[in-house]
């Protein structure tokens, strides 16, 4: 039941020969939603299918979205899988260590992110995960198959999800990511119009606060707080001259 909330989301898949063996792994380890976000490929094609073999219907239940953000639609909680290493506070985690939170919450969904095979996930898709994992693996050949890294991943959500104990006390109930991201618009526009930030650097500034709340998990009612700040100060700026 744990793994039941749990989308497999793949950005941009191109090979559907990958997106088969996908759909085949994580049948093997008792995953069955299946995101695909602005596929470069037909994930119904007779080489998906045949690679897919006894999963066809993971591939047949299929959910397309056109961007990241609509993927992440109804989920509280969302790790991204990267291969490099990146200049931010939030650390690297490995896949036994941090995949265990997206099953700490198994009556709500989460996101288990992957990238594009030959450039994985750019900066601005990574700013909507709260974690991020790196499997390790050989200096000698780091890179792996996108099938294989979302094998792994699946192996051990599964472990972990036929291991965990019932919770001891309740865990941090997060806020929905689409109610995160209305508060980082929000805020955006804000600090547009305050002159804190301008059009030319706001994708980069705006980063930096999505990295820092990212890291802080917000709760629905710490994003009602912090959206009621922005409303009183945006109606203080709108009635400073009367």
């Amino acid at each position: 039941m744990a793994l039941a909330g749990i989308k497999i989301v793949l950005v941009e898949p191109a090979g559907p020969m990958n997106v088969g063996a996908i759909a085949r792994v994580m049948k093997n380890f008792g995953l069955t939603n299946l995101v695909l976000v602005n596929p470069q490929c037909n994930h119904l094609s007779a080489e998906a299918m045949k690679m897919a073999v006894h999963a066809k219907d993971i591939l047949e239940s299929a959910v397309l979205e056109s961007t990241l953000p609509a993927a992440l639609q109804g989920c509280v909680r969302a790790i991204a899988t990267t291969a490099r290493v990146r200049d931010w506070q939030t650390p690297m985690e490995n896949p036994r260590t941090a995949l265990p939170w997206l099953l700490e919450e198994p009556e709500k969904s989460s996101a288990l992110i992957f990238g594009r095979e030959d450039r994985g996930l750019s900066n601005e898709e990574l700013n909507y995960a709260q974690r991020f994992v790196r499997i390790p693996s050989s200096e000698i050949y780091p890179s792996l198959n996108l099938a294989s890294a979302v094998g792994i991943c699946c192996y051990e959500l599964a472990q972990q999800a036929n291991t965990t104990q019932p919770q001891t006390s309740q865990p941090t109930e997060l806020a929905p990511l689409e109610l995160v991201e209305e508060y980082y618009q929000q805020l955006e526009s804000l600090l547009l119009n305050i002159g804190y930030i301008y059009p030319h650097t706001a994708v980069s500034r705006m980063e930096k606060f999505r990295q820092l709340y990212n890291r802080a998990r917000l709760t629905t009612k710490e994003i009602a707080l912090l959206r009621g700040i922005i409303r009183q100060m945006e109606w203080a700026i709108n009635h400073r001259h009367q």
